[in-house]
């Protein structure tokens, strides 16, 4: 009696677990995990380009060196089908929020997103793509921050960049590498920040000119950028095709040149960046940029 009894009790058990066990699988099957996901590569040996996506050398006097990059911002990310498309008018995948904190409307530092060499800068689902063939990804920057090898009073010393290359950017405060700076405003495109490994010397600020942050884009006849943009623009080798049916996550790699990125007029001609030496700074811009899928 007991095992006719049991019987069916178990026979229903296993079967409501079977049920459920399907209906979870369903669940899951129906919510797409499916990414697209984008990371931040920084090669010093990816060609050098101008703004406009030409191959530029070092000018006569000028010297320049590839930075040892500690990590990259970003505020808006869009991929474009053609090349006439205008600028900020292809299928948005990211656009970090803006602030008119500082009185006007503003980059918000705190709210873009962030990377290192080689780590995830952003996904989302590919469900959130609009279906299309793209051949370029732009992707507009707005904070860079690396380390610089330079010279004073004879001495080799190293030196590490915070450099704010989007339009306009509020910042409440930042860490350049050890020291941290309140600003509670604004700050236009080419504000940075110097920070020594020397001791007692205190972290020094300044502005750079406009025009001197370099934003290769290589459609800028049939798509230009507006003035003061950080919209950098590369195009895929082989364009990337979004269907809609996709079954599997989509990598890709932004492959940002940063070869001979940090120039300057080179004073005495020797190759050493020298501020106390009359070296100044032209040029903290990034050289190029290629995406690929992985």
């Amino acid at each position: 009696m007991h095992v006719k009894s049991a019987f069916p009790t178990l026979f229903l058990l296993s079967t409501l677990i079977l049920v459920l066990s399907a209906s979870c699988s369903d669940d899951e099957g129906s919510a797409s995990t499916d990414q697209l996901v984008f990371t931040l590569k920084f090669d010093p040996n990816q060609e050098r380009l101008d703004n406009f996506g030409n191959p530029e050398t070092i000018p006569a006097n000028h010297a320049a060196q590839s930075p040892r990059f500690n990590g990259m911002g970003v505020h808006y990310i869009e991929l474009s089908e053609k090349d006439d498309i205008p600028a900020y008018n292809g299928a948005i995948i990211y656009q970090s929020p803006m602030t008119d904190k500082g009185g006007e409307s503003a980059i918000d530092f705190d709210r873009a997103l962030y990377a290192e060499d080689g780590e995830t800068l952003f996904s989302l689902d590919l469900s959130s793509v609009p279906p299309g063939t793209y051949e370029y990804v732009r992707m507009s920057l707005s904070y860079q921050n690396y380390d610089v090898d330079f010279r004073a009073n004879n001495v080799d010393l190293t030196g590490t960049i915070a450099s704010f290359i989007g339009s306009n950017t509020y910042i409440g405060s930042y860490q350049v590498k050890n020291e941290t700076i309140d600003v509670n405003g604004n700050k236009k495109q080419g504000y940075w920040a110097f920070e020594t490994d020397a001791p007692n010397v205190p972290v020094a600020e300044g502005q750079a000119p406009a025009g001197a942050t370099t934003v290769p884009n290589p459609i800028f006849d049939s798509s230009p950028i507006p003035p003061g943009s950080c919209l950098v623009t590369g195009r895929f080798a082989t364009p990337l095709i979004i269907t809609g049916n996709e079954n599997e996550s989509i990598n890709i790699r932004c492959s940002i040149s940063i070869n001979n990125s940090f120039e300057w007029v080179d004073n005495n001609a020797n190759g050493t960046y020298e501020p106390l030496e009359g070296d100044v700074v032209v040029n903290m811009g990034v050289r190029g940029l290629i995406p690929s899928v992985q």
